[in-house]
């Protein structure tokens, strides 16, 4: 009998806070060569944090770290380069002005020698059956073919393990079973790969091992041929009850507010359709809740109602004013540079009380924006304190401020409160709770289907660009959403 495979990377009681958050907690993972190993979990998981933990990008609180032989409490990125690991991120790192060949010999370490070099990137892509041209600008690529310079990057840089984050978020069904094929050649000679994903199919279908992620923790870990889809869903989901009520009773309902019929809305990349055939009308003093797997259309359905994006085909209707509570609050929804008096007046109507005859009346302006600081518990030294010297959470509670101070009649929220301690989290909440009884629609998404459904009167599902309400309509329950989301994840 043979003896078995040494594992070719360990990470073990890896810990990872960010302020309040506990990104990880006491995760464990382990890769042997030769497989495919799928980690899997809801958004805000751990999977990506554990992955760049082994990548050398994110150093642990606690933990340890085994690449073959070698041992350590963190790994910086050239070490982890050097002990033959590869991450093949979801947001694409080439640089758009270079060729394809600048791109390759830039992560591999290469000679910029023009005429080799075009001949080795060649060689590297056929090698491992992702032919691509050297001498084509990358900005030029399509999205299947920068995924596919990322993965003959890190491969040409020597990679004998490949991190992949949510390789197939963007390409088509044929690119993403042309891709797998590939991670499949590549642990069969001899290579180890961990798929990041939410979907089941891709797991199922490619993966040896799987590993579910929860909240930071580690809920399971298994042999591929052992689980079921149902098995790995309840694991992903989890089994617990909502904090609070799964449905708030509206206290008025009236009117749409918001009606949108057979929407279709480009992916933010520009190839292909994000949202297809969406229809919903959201009513005042309504809370509507949002659940979807991360890059199923819900992104964009939430901006087309916010007025960010236009839609390409398709009705939609939205009473003004619409406040947007955006979950970058760094790029979206604040300049950091700027004072806190000056982002609340550049989020504000042009009716607002310190606009006089179109001149600002700044001292009006920062006594209201020190209002709003002291109603929303925002922590900074003042009106005109930097946006950029406030914490995170308390640059999101002036996003919120400043949007629901507007009185609107439509809010939409995307991860309103990701970032922000229990009692913030709470008091976002009954913010919102109150701008519905007040009268206002609001439309809401979450990463954390808990707390759509301690939020929400009603809940949508958007799974691969199509808006679906579930088939108990409101008494709908955890599972029955969570299997929607997933279904077409």
């Amino acid at each position: 009998m043979s003896a078995p495979l040494a594992p070719v990377l360990r990470l073990e009681g890896i810990e990872k806070r960010y302020g309040p958050v506990h990104a990880l907690r006491g995760a464990d993972f382990t890769l042997y060569p030769g497989e495919v190993h799928a980690l899997l979990g809801e958004n805000g998981a751990g999977k990506t944090t554990l992955m760049q933990v082994a990548d050398g990008l994110v150093r642990p609180d606690a933990g340890r770290i085994l690449v073959g032989d070698t041992e350590r409490s963190a790994l910086t990125p050239t070490e982890a380069r050097r002990l033959g690991i590869g991450m093949v991120h979801q947001h694409f790192t080439g640089i758009p002005a270079f060729t394809v060949a600048e791109n390759v010999a830039l992560a591999a370490g290469w000679r910029l020698t023009p005429g080799p070099l075009r001949e080795r990137v060649r060689q590297a892509g056929e090698r491992i059956g992702l032919p691509l041209d050297p001498d084509l600008r990358t900005g030029r690529l399509s999205v299947g073919l920068k995924q596919r310079l990322e993965i003959v990057k890190a491969v040409a840089a020597d990679a004998r393990i490949l991190l992949l984050d949510e390789p197939t978020a963007v390409l088509a069904p044929a690119e993403v079973v042309e891709l797998l094929d590939v991670i499949r050649r590549f642990t069969a000679a001899g290579g180890a790969a961990v798929l990041i994903t939410h979907k089941l199919d891709e797991a199922l279908a490619a993966a040896d091992r799987v590993t579910v992620l929860r909240r930071g923790a580690v809920v399971l870990q298994s042999v591929r041929r052992d689980l079921e889809p149902g098995e790995l869903a309840a694991a992903m989901i989890g089994g617990e009850p909502a904090p609070r009520s799964a449905h708030r009773a509206p206290q008025h309902q009236g009117p749409p507010a918001v009606r949108a019929e057979a929407l279709e809305v480009a992916r933010e990349s520009g190839y292909g359709l994000a949202l297809r055939q969406g229809s919903l009308e959201v009513r005042t003093g309504e809370i509507v809740g949002i659940a979807a797997v991360e890059g199923n259309g819900q992104r964009e359905l939430l901006r087309a109602v916010a007025g960010r994006v236009q839609p390409l085909r398709g009705r939609l209707e939205v009473a003004p004013p619409v406040a947007f509570i955006p979950e970058d609050r760094t790029n979206e929804g604040l300049i950091p540079e700027l004072s806190v008096t000056e982002n609340v007046v550049l989020g504000s109507e042009t009716d607002a009380p310190w606009i006089r005859r179109g001149r600002i009346d700044w001292p009006a302006a920062e006594r209201h924006t020190a209002e709003l600081l002291r109603a929303y518990d925002v922590v900074a030294s003042g009106p005109r304190a930097p946006a950029s010297s406030l914490s995170g959470g308390n640059q999101q509670k002036l996003v919120i401020a400043r949007e629901l101070a507007r009185r609107p009649r439509v809010v939409v929220a995307e991860n309103p409160t990701r970032g922000l301690d229990l009692r913030a989290t709470a008091a976002v909440h009954e913010r919102l709770r109150a701008a519905a009884d007040s009268g206002t629609a609001v439309l809401v998404h979450s990463s954390d289907l808990d707390e759509v459904l301690e939020l929400a009167d009603r809940v949508l599902v958007v799974s691969r660009g199509l808006v679906a309400e579930p088939p108990s309509g409101r008494g709908a329950g955890r599972e029955e959403i969570g299997a929607m989301m997933l279904a077409g994840a």
